[in-house]
């Protein structure tokens, strides 16, 4: 496969440039909020999705699985092939892909085409995320420009998160489950709709290699897969040692195949630069800390304290104003500091709101206890999501913009992969420690007319989650340090200041 001549990016015509950033900057942060908003929106219909398909309980966790680890195992791809071919005929590939996956997901008649579905509409999200990315990275001038940008972009990312729990409870609850894959269509359609503002920018000369493709998207979905099935079954399970065992035989030839290309699919010299690869760390452990802590919350707020999905949702309004908050705080100060004055600081507010939730209780407080929490580690990532991702494609050539975006996406998506799998694992074993067979205990509905076991197991399960909570916490301590070492530039992202969002 190889890609056509190259096509410069175009300046911004028209007598309004500030106009035509704004409606870029709506199309792609739209498209963000739509990819993430599907991370959660069919965690609410579940329930309803078993009961209408007859969906066994073994099957029932891959209509999420499979979104996840396609989009996370194919994102080096998508950031490829759009470096090759051009961004925005990439990101509408991605938006039909996902917008007709969606449809298909929404008439599902059986487990089986859902999860084909939830597959596809990966592979959109994994065309459309670092394309958007990489346009918001070369059609915005370094400076103020860009890093509001950024801000909005990792706006709409904390919006998606909570959206998708209150919209997939609203939709569910008024009409049908059916209804949170068609709301995609229609988002889908108007930014495909939209993208006839976007410039196409340049395209590298070159072509996707077949090994480099089947060896890398192989590595990255065994990894993945390894990580949720660790989660699921334990890090001793034969099949999760076989696929982690499987990443690294197949990352190994992955690099050495990188090593010889003259072009490869994945530059290596991108880690070349210390600061870049300690955004990485950031945003891998980041990622982990956020979606390992707004799904150990989710849980506590129901099982604990009672909540209903709907309440559960709107209590976690505060994770979304933490990061619009901290997102919209580091774009406008990133001109003027640092990229480290950012990612420790940042780091460490995440690691103090998880210290705060370790201290949960089953009778705590909402207002008191838990919104300081959720608020710090929203806060937290927002400050340093928003830095380091302009850390990591600052200084890149535009022609591998869509690798380097890329790789920001896939630590974010392996991070939460990890978090949720590792925080479950740290819950359920002090749970279990606490009270044995608590798991069995939770499942039966006979032990909810038990108001002695009802407390036994609350209590098992607060110790769970804040003992998970004081682990994350404590690696943040540490990886804080790490990434204020790496990141030691002094270089701000100084730019064009003439143009305002």
């Amino acid at each position: 496969m190889s890609s056509t001549a190259p096509a410069r990016t175009a300046p911004l015509a028209g007598p309004s440039p500030n106009r035509a950033l704004r409606l870029t900057l709506l199309v792609l942060a739209t498209a963000q909020l739509m990819l993430v908003l599907d991370d959660t929106v069919a965690n609410i219909a579940l329930p309803s999705i078993q009961r209408d398909l007859s969906v066994a309980p073994a099957t029932l966790p891959w209509i999420i699985n499979a979104y996840v680890l396609a989009f996370g195992s194919l994102l080096l791809f998508g950031g490829r092939v759009g470096d090759l071919f051009g961004r925005r005929r990439v990101l509408r590939v991605g938006l039909a892909v996902f917008a007709l996956a969606s449809l298909v997901g929404g008439f599902g008649v059986n487990a089986a085409m859902l999860i084909a579905s939830r597959g596809f509409q990966g592979l959109g999200a994994a065309l459309i995320a670092p394309n958007a990315l990489a346009l918001i990275a070369t059609s915005f001038p370094v400076g103020e420009p860009r890093n509001k940008a950024m801000g909005v972009y990792g706006a709409m990312s904390a919006l998606g998160i909570t959206v998708g729990v209150l919209l997939g409870g609203v939709l569910t609850a008024v009409f049908g489950w059916r209804s949170v894959f068609f709301i995609n269509v229609g988002i889908g359609v108007a930014v495909l709709a939209g993208t006839n503002a976007l410039l196409e920018g340049q395209r590298n000369r070159g072509r996707l290699d077949t090994a480099d493709a089947i060896t890398g998207t192989a590595a990255l979905f065994a990894l993945a897969y390894g990580i949720t099935r660790g989660g699921e079954h334990g890090w001793a399970d034969p099949v999760t040692l076989a696929l982690f065992a499987a990443a690294v035989v197949l990352g190994a030839i992955f690099m050495w195949l990188q090593r010889r290309r003259q072009k490869p699919m994945l530059p290596l010299g991108l880690f070349s630069d210390r600061n870049r690869s300690g955004s990485y760390v950031a945003m891998l452990f980041g990622g982990a800390a956020v979606m390992g802590s707004f799904y150990l919350l989710t849980l506590f707020l129901q099982q604990v304290l009672r909540f209903s999905p709907l309440l559960t949702g709107l209590s976690s309004l505060p994770f979304s104003v933490g990061i619009i908050v901290g997102a919209a705080t580091a774009s406008k100060l990133a001109s003027r500091h640092a990229p480290r004055a950012f990612a420790g600081p940042g780091l460490l507010v995440i690691a103090l709101g998880m210290f705060l939730l370790s201290m949960l209780s089953p009778d705590a407080s909402y207002v008191a206890h838990v919104v300081p929490g959720v608020f710090l580690v929203a806060f937290g990532f927002g400050l340093t999501a928003v830095v380091m991702t302009l850390t990591a494609v600052h200084g890149v050539a535009e022609e591998q913009a869509g690798v380097a975006s890329a790789v920001v996406n896939m630590a974010q998506q392996i991070g939460a992969a990890l978090g949720l799998a590792v925080f479950t694992t740290i819950s359920l074993a002090a749970a279990e420690r606490r009270l044995p067979g608590v798991g069995a205990a939770l499942r039966d509905p006979k032990s909810a007319n038990d108001a002695g076991i009802v407390v036994r197991v609350s209590e098992a399960m607060t110790q769970g989650y804040t003992t998970a909570y004081l682990c994350g916490a404590a690696t943040l301590l540490v990886v804080a340090v790490i990434v204020v070492v790496a990141v030691n530039t002094r270089r701000t992202q100084v730019g064009v200041s003439g143009v305002v969002l």
